[in-house]
């Protein structure tokens, strides 16, 4: 990033790289609508391009960029009033959309059909129980399953404290794990 503040644009394609699909994922499973998803993503990125003079490495960049996402939920869901399911209104729009959602959690495992199979619908399970998840869980079980943060880096980034960031992931790991069961 401080690279790129200093007019390195090869930098900010390897910050884009390498952090586009996690913070999309993350973004995606907090809003559950693709086109959503893709537009906060963008407002991201274009905020991550505006602050890059005035960035300043007080934490790691992941966590920075995680935290500008967060902020921009935040502001997203304070200002919409509708919002949509992954299962959507059962149009084939919304099907596809659930489709891709799926493709990018399964990666490709070289097993037959029956296993390709196995994997996917531990993936929609997955995607399941985490939408169920109260959202203040499942914002803190996405920080850490898809940003990798520490559960101090959980807590600035959601500005709470560290007790209650360690609870909401515990809360959101024996959700998890009861919903999941079958699949244990």
């Amino acid at each position: 990033m401080l690279r790129y503040a200093v007019g390195d644009i090869a930098a900010f394609d390897t910050l884009y790289r390498r952090h586009e699909m996690g913070v999309w994922r993350y973004v995606f499973r907090s809003v559950q609508v693709q086109a959503v998803a893709d537009d906060l993503l963008q407002d991201v990125w274009f905020s991550v391009a505006r602050q890059a003079l005035n960035y300043q490495p007080t934490a790691r960049f992941k966590t920075w960029l995680f935290t500008l996402a967060h902020n921009r939920m935040v502001d997203y869901f304070r200002t919409s009033k509708n919002h949509s399911s992954l299962d959507g209104d059962g149009t084939e729009d919304d099907a596809d959309a659930g489709d891709r959602v799926l493709d990018t959690l399964i990666a490709n495992s070289g097993f037959g059909p029956l296993r390709q199979l196995q994997s996917k619908q531990q993936a929609a399970a997955l995607i399941h129980a985490i939408e169920r998840l109260p959202a203040v869980q499942r914002e803190a079980f996405l920080l850490q399953a898809e940003a990798g943060m520490t559960v101090e880096e959980i807590a600035s980034t959601t500005g709470v404290s560290f007790e209650t960031a360690k609870s909401r992931l515990r809360y959101a790991r024996n959700s998890l794990r009861e919903q999941l069961q079958e699949f244990a």
